[in-house]
């Protein structure tokens, strides 16, 4: 039964799986890139120690970085994580490069008898998982093996499976060298243990600039040069657009709003009528999520839902389809399909609120022709004679690609970058960009590419940081005056009232989680757990600010807890252990690497390449 049940479904199984299991092995293999021209040309998107990272590689990477990135959102990206997509394809590339150029070094080889047990005892963990080779939940190896052995397993499998073997095995071998020697002894776990799960609540008093160092200080230029030649490495120029903006807001009116509710009643009552509730959700709705599935959201508790959705739907008996219901998201039209007990099964038809669509025309209408007469008549005239907002400069980073009225403007940010070198073009004006809540169009007044800040550069951020240092340093003496005050006599509150400080509480928070008030594993929290209870601190610094801290009460570990969980923790501690040391492993290598980057310089003569899209 499970060899016929295998049959029809192991070609789509395989198919599915290794798409994404062995296109990262794929990626590493050397050859042409799409010019076909060799190694070290400009053509390459860079190397690493002399070995080139090809437009073919990258792409391949990219585009497996990207599907993962698309799923887990359940959409299309945003330009800026389309920009994080791209930093982490490269980061992913180098670090494939300088493995492999480390397992050549010390000559770390798979066997072709490890393959092989490999494949028949150690599968990956995508086919562990698959129903088909489980046994009551669980991984049964005898069904795995079976499967390989059978007639019916496709015969492309197989090189596909030494492809990976022969990439993994290597790695592990190597990781484990660079792993050799780690133990965690219970003393580390106990203290680990104590971390996760000792609480301390607080009183606490931020220092506050403005009631303590008032005022601006001075900072001369001979401060700033001393601080910019200590700290050079720190201040790299991004990547920076200066534009002019035109641009139509897209506002929701009340109008947008009445023509949303009449569609998604007239979807209801399509489906009132005795239409496909399944067909038509895979038509009219905007849930990524759930519309390929026909609408279907499966079965979820109460309280899982946004609250209106949530009260709808288990008010709905089963069968029913609700009126409109309208969320922070737009309107829905639900269908329970079962309860059972506190649970539901539904599915929904989102009807996001947008603009009326004959409105949504009359601006686009309108952004092209911003577009096509303002390279003649200017901008700012264009702008004017169409009734369009205009911002004649602001300031775009690779870092900050924010407008005023318009926000992220990622894709203007790009389209600077792709056009800042035009020969025949100095000022380009952009076609139009749709960001959501803005249509805009940008004129290129210049572009600076990204590298080292001179001195004039850095001083307005210096400056910044000169000040804040210095009202830090007269507010941290006022909170040390405060403290003596304290230990004089008066309480935490007395003295804080006399500066119109607050005293606040915070807790219970263990060291290691993230803490909203003082920041993940600060000073602040050092000193919630290490100053006696209903004593108060010294002035401690965190990223957050300066405070004056007084424990008012601590929980302490529970030994029989962690003897029962210690093996359990040693794992998991191992493991995390591991994975740091890998990493700075790798960051030692990328570090002593010769690394070129020639993407800016790519990808601006190749403004089609699948991985800009």
């Amino acid at each position: 039964m499970m060899m016929q049940k295998m049959r029809g479904s192991a070609g789509k199984l395989m198919a599915g799986f290794f798409a994404l299991a062995f296109l990262g092995w794929m990626v590493l293999q050397r050859g042409m890139d799409v010019t076909g021209t060799g190694p070290g040309q400009v053509s390459d998107v860079g190397s690493v120690n002399g070995t080139p990272i090809t437009v073919n590689q990258w792409n391949a990477e990219y585009q497996r970085i990207y599907e993962q990135a698309r799923q887990s959102t359940g959409g299309s990206l945003t330009p800026d994580q389309l920009a994080e997509v791209r930093e982490q394809t490269w980061n992913r590339l180098v670090d494939q490069t300088l493995i492999q150029q480390e397992m050549k070094r010390r000559g770390i080889e798979v066997s072709d008898g490890e393959v092989i047990f490999a494949a028949k005892h150690l599968p990956h963990p995508q086919l562990a998982q698959n129903e088909l080779f489980q046994t009551n939940g669980q991984f049964d190896l005898n069904k795995y093996q079976a499967f390989l052995a059978s007639p019916n397993a496709p015969a492309d499998i197989f090189p596909q499976l030494e492809a990976y073997y022969r990439e993994v095995i290597p790695q592990a071998k190597l990781f484990r060298q660079v792993n050799s020697g780690a133990w965690v002894s219970d003393a580390d776990l106990w203290r680990s243990f104590q971390d996760r799960t000792e609480t301390a609540t607080v009183e606490y008093v931020p220092l506050d600039l403005a009631k303590l160092a008032p005022g601006e200080p001075a900072v001369s230029d001979t401060e700033v040069k001393t601080y910019f030649d200590a700290h050079r490495d720190e201040y790299k120029r991004p990547n920076t657009a200066r534009v002019a903006v035109a641009y139509f807001p897209e506002t929701i009116t009340d109008a947008d709003r009445a023509a949303t509710l009449d569609k998604a009643r007239q979807v209801r009552a399509e489906i009132v009528g005795g239409g496909d509730f399944a067909a038509i959700a895979k038509r009219e709705s905007e849930d990524p999520g759930s519309k390929d599935n026909g609408g279907d959201l499966g079965t979820f508790g109460k309280g899982r839902m946004v609250g209106a959705f949530d009260s709808a739907a288990f008010a709905l008996p089963v069968n029913a389809v609700s009126e409109p219901v309208l969320t922070q998201f737009g309107y829905h039209i639900i269908q329970v399909l079962e309860h059972t007990g506190d649970q539901v099964h539904a599915r929904h038809i989102l009807i996001p609120i947008a603009k009326a669509e004959a409105e949504q025309v009359k601006l686009e209408n309108k952004a092209d022709s911003l577009y096509k007469l303002a390279p003649e008549k200017g901008l700012e005239t264009t702008a004017r004679l169409l009734g369009a907002a205009y911002i004649p400069s602001v300031t775009l980073t690779d870092q900050a690609p924010y407008i005023p009225g318009v926000g992220g403007a990622r894709e203007a940010m790009d389209w600077a970058g792709e056009n800042a070198d035009d020969p025949e073009n100095a000022h380009p004006v952009s076609e139009p960009f749709d960001n959501k809540t803005a249509l805009y169009v940008a004129r290129l007044e210049s572009f600076t590419r990204k590298g080292d800040m001179t001195l004039a550069e850095a001083t307005p951020q210096i400056r910044r940081e000169l000040v804040v240092q210095k009202k830090r340093e007269t507010a941290r003496a006022a909170g040390r005056a405060l403290l003596a005050q304290v230990h004089a006599g008066k309480t935490l509150q007395q003295v804080a009232a006399e500066k119109g400080l607050q005293v606040l509480t915070a807790g219970p928070f263990t060291r290691v989680d993230p803490n909203p008030v003082f920041g993940q594993a600060s000073a602040a929290a050092g000193a919630a757990f290490g100053t006696p209870i209903g004593q108060v601190s010294d002035v401690v610094e965190t990223s957050a600010g300066l405070f004056l801290v007084r424990p008012t009460a601590r929980t302490t570990a529970d030994r029989t807890a962690f003897m029962a969980q210690k093996e359990q923790l040693r794992q998991m501690t191992a493991y995390q252990l591991n994975q740091q040391q890998v990493q700075r492993w790798l960051a030692g290598l990328r570090k002593n690497a010769k690394i070129e980057d020639n993407r800016d310089e790519v990808f601006r003569r190749r403004p089609s390449a699948p991985a800009l899209t």
